[in-house]
This record gives structure tokens, C-alpha cells and sequence, in this order.
């Protein structure tokens, strides 16, 4: 553990005094600084859609069971918060109105927080994806099969991913009306 210095947990700067206590002054000062409405800036926890603290495996369980219920798929995104490409790619999946539409009425998504080696046996359960890279993305069934893994570089045009690829694939993978 460290003396002195900055950490960061759960979106929140913290910094750590001799005396072994957080001290969050310098956090609350640049959350006042960097994230009010007059700038602009979103709030740190749209910096930080995986939770750290998450159980896959019980996430991908209560998933499949609405996944079950409302007639859906589960798109599980593996990733971490401090990877720009999967903090990115969860503000395409919110941000552009098609794909958002597209997840709510065909999948039931979870964000797998894999930082560190978090959730490995959910990793390894489903053919270690993240082999891949992050965010990887696996589709499943609504009884727990998997259908594809997909390496979500193929999603990117330069610094972003192109709207119209995610559309595609979510479009190719959806349940198809009977």
C-alpha cells in the first residue's frame, strides 16, 4: 500500500496521507473543477460502466433469466474501466439512438469487469474472449449458449467505433421475429 499519492477507485480520486487516512478534499475540488454542468464533462461514473465489485457469473444469471422472460439474447461486453476502447464503446451503445433501441428490445447486456483478473472463470467459461482484446463481446442465447465471440476491433473506423458495423452485427445477432 502506498504512503502518499493519488488513487483512483470507483471513478473517485483519492489522495492518501501520512497518516493512513483518504483524504477527499482533492477530489471533491476536481469533481467541483472538472465535472459541473457548466463544462460539460460527464460524471465519473460514465467514466466507469463496469463495477468492480460484480459477480459475473450471477450477473450472466440474472440476465439469462429476463433474457428467458421478454424473449431476448445476452450480449456480454468484457472489459475494464480503464480501457479507452470499452469506455468508449459503452457510449456508443448508449449515445447513438439505433443501437440503444437495438439492445433494449433484443438484448439483455452486461459489462463483465475483467481489470486485474477479475471474473477469470466467467472469462475461461466462455473461451477466454479477451484473448481477443478488450472490450470483447460474446452473444448468448437465452438458455446460456454461446452464439459468437466477436473482437470488437472489427467495430473500429480510427479512434471510434463506426456505428453502422455495431448496428450490423447486433442486427445479424438479434432473436428473429417468429
Amino acid at each position: 500500500m502506498r504512503e502518499s499519492g493519488f488513487y483512483l477507485h470507483s471513478g473517485v480520486t483519492f489522495v492518501r496521507s501520512r497518516g493512513n487516512r483518504w483524504v477527499a478534499a482533492f477530489a471533491l475540488a476536481v469533481l467541483g473543477l472538472f465535472f459541473s454542468p457548466v463544462t460539460g464533462l460527464a460524471a465519473p461514473s460514465a467514466k466507469s460502466p463496469y463495477d468492480a465489485q460484480a459477480d459475473g457469473a450471477k450477473q450472466i444469471e440474472t440476465a439469462l433469466v429476463s433474457a428467458r422472460r421478454e424473449g431476448k439474447r445476452v450480449l456480454l461486453q468484457f472489459g475494464a474501466n480503464w480501457c479507452v476502447w470499452c469506455v468508449r464503446l459503452h457510449g456508443l451503445f448508449a449515445s447513438d439512438a439505433r443501437i440503444a433501441a437495438r439492445l433494449k428490445d433484443s438484448y439483455a447486456v452486461v459489462l463483465i469487469d475483467v481489470n486485474e483478473g477479475r471474473n477469470a472463470a466467467v472469462n475461461d467459461r466462455y473461451g477466454k474472449p479477451t484473448r481477443f482484446g478488450l472490450p470483447a463481446i460474446v452473444v448468448l442465447d437465452a438458455d446460456g449458449h454461446p452464439l459468437v465471440t466477436q473482437d470488437t476491433e472489427a467495430f473500429e473506423e480510427g479512434n471510434r467505433h463506426d456505428p453502422e458495423k455495431v448496428l450490423a452485427f447486433l442486427e445479424k445477432w438479434a432473436v428473429r421475429p417468429r
